[in-house]
């Protein structure tokens, strides 16, 4: 049987990258997926890439950082999808300005990164809260190797706190709600080749050699590489698991 049968998945940020990688790999193993994202085009493309497959897919367009709107658009997914059982916060995005930098750019990244990454994990979380805890659901948040460290790169120390503070949430969470039969956890990525650090990518090989230098497997990942841990965490597989985060990093972290 299908790793995710009968279960209904939310996955914000879905429309690229990681995101999109996740709501293929779920909808392969049964589950009926409704992606989120600010971009709608991109969202309604995967969407119907899944539907050619043979699966089950909506999207809605959602600007995480708006927590009316999160709480809109889980009410008309429970009107017409159903019941959500698995929710993925996976929006995100990261700047490079360090903190010495300029004083506006240093305040604007601080801002906006907080404002996706962690007030918007919150909003969606809180949106879908009532479902999940009904039918005793599933949480996976998209940490980072920098919910442990910032990197030696050129990083916005923003993006670095923001993930702490989702691996805390994560922990809080799961806490508070496994008298509710919730489960929390989180998937720590490395270096992962998405549409959000392409262009970094192809403008400074230098920093991706950095990463890849610290990388005991040689390599940076591919989207497709966090459908595995994402999936172990959403399913029966891991029943027993909550609070914790599943590392997908190469092994970054053990040298």
């Amino acid at each position: 049987m299908p790793l995710l049968q009968n279960h209904i998945a939310v996955i914000t940020g879905s429309g690229s990258g990681i995101g999109r990688a996740i709501a293929l790999g779920y909808a392969r193993e049964g589950a009926q997926v409704v992606l989120l994202d600010v971009n709608e085009k991109a969202a309604a493309e995967a969407t119907r890439e899944i539907r050619d497959a043979g699966g089950k897919a909506e999207s809605f367009a959602l600007d995480v950082t708006k927590r009316e709107d999160c709480i809109a658009v889980a009410k008309r997914i429970a009107d017409k999808v159903g019941r959500v059982s698995i929710l993925v916060n996976n929006a995100g995005i990261n700047r490079r300005n360090a903190f010495t930098a300029d004083a506006e750019a240093v305040l604007k990244d601080w801002q906006d990164i907080m404002a996706i990454n962690l007030n918007g994990t919150f909003n969606v979380t809180h949106a879908f809260l009532a479902p999940l805890r009904a039918s005793k659901g599933r949480i996976v948040n998209i940490g980072s190797i920098q919910s442990f460290v910032h990197v030696r790169t050129p990083n916005s120390p923003a993006y670095t706190a923001s993930k702490h503070g989702v691996l805390g949430f994560t922990k809080a969470l799961a806490a508070e709600l496994g008298k509710d039969g919730v489960r929390v956890n989180a998937i720590g990525p490395g270096l992962i080749e998405t549409p959000l650090n392409a262009s970094v990518r192809a403008t400074n090989p230098e920093l991706v050699k950095i990463f890849i230098d610290h990388t005991p497997l040689g390599r940076a990942g591919k989207p497709e590489d966090i459908v595995g841990p994402a999936l172990f965490l959403a399913s029966d597989l891991s029943s027993y698991v909550t609070g914790s985060i599943v590392m997908a990093d190469g092994g970054y972290r053990t040298i």
